[in-house]
């Protein structure tokens, strides 16, 4: 039987990070969204006591961190957090958990995308937009081709602009969904679906990987 092959379509550096932890599994990345800066108010973020993040994608848009804390959504948004220089305060993995890390942070402002799976009961900006590409000339032909084919959705936005794009796949697809709410958004073919045991990176590579063996993940949180 041929090995299944994982098309990754975050942006370009996340998919290589998550190709990199996928140990022996071929890979073909075709980026769907594309991050694109937004005019900001760059005084408001300095003047703002902490910084609350639920992407990566907004921690380069922050500015200098000024020894401020930052309270971030999970593992892979606190480990670009501290790169950066805040202080970081690691949550979960999900917006839901997030919630009771705000007592006594509700000054606090949140930087986030134009387009944000939940709003937050706090001071808010977009600081970037999510600007959707097309697959790849190679993502087209694995999509309507033979073999067996990984795709992961990391959030409800990539899994709802994805759903048109393999809508007419002919691959035998399994989709590895971070959540319930990215599963419930994707409406486009799929032998088998997936969803991460949490809501997380290292959730959705285990989830990946266990995907070719047909393996059972362990029930998804939340």
């Amino acid at each position: 039987m041929t090995a299944p092959i994982c098309l990754l379509t975050r942006p370009e550096a996340q998919s290589c990070a998550i190709a990199a932890k996928l140990d022996g599994m071929e890979c073909l990345i075709s980026p769907i969204l594309r991050i694109a800066p937004l005019r900001v108010d760059a005084a408001r973020i300095a003047a703002a006591p902490g910084l609350i993040f639920t992407s990566v994608n907004a921690v380069p848009f922050a500015g200098p961190p000024m020894g401020r804390h930052a309270l971030c959504v999970g593992p892979q948004t606190a480990d670009a957090a501290r790169a950066a220089g805040f202080d970081v305060i690691e949550g979960p993995g999900d917006a839901e958990g997030l919630l009771a890390m705000l007592e006594g942070r509700r000054d606090w402002l949140h930087l986030h995308g134009l387009h944000r799976a939940r709003a937050l009961p706090v001071p808010s900006m977009a600081v970037y937009e999510q600007l959707a590409q097309p697959f790849s000339a190679g993502a087209m032909r694995l999509l309507n081709g033979p073999r067996p084919l990984i795709l992961p959705v990391f959030s409800p936005r990539s899994a709802s602009l994805l759903s048109p794009q393999v809508a007419g796949s002919s691959a035998p697809l399994t989709l590895v969904a971070i959540s319930k709410s990215a599963e419930a958004a994707y409406t486009g073919p799929a032998a088998r679906r997936i969803i991460a045991a949490r809501p997380d990176r290292p959730s959705m590579i285990d989830a990946i990987r266990a995907a070719p063996s047909g393996g059972t993940m362990p029930p998804a949180v939340g």
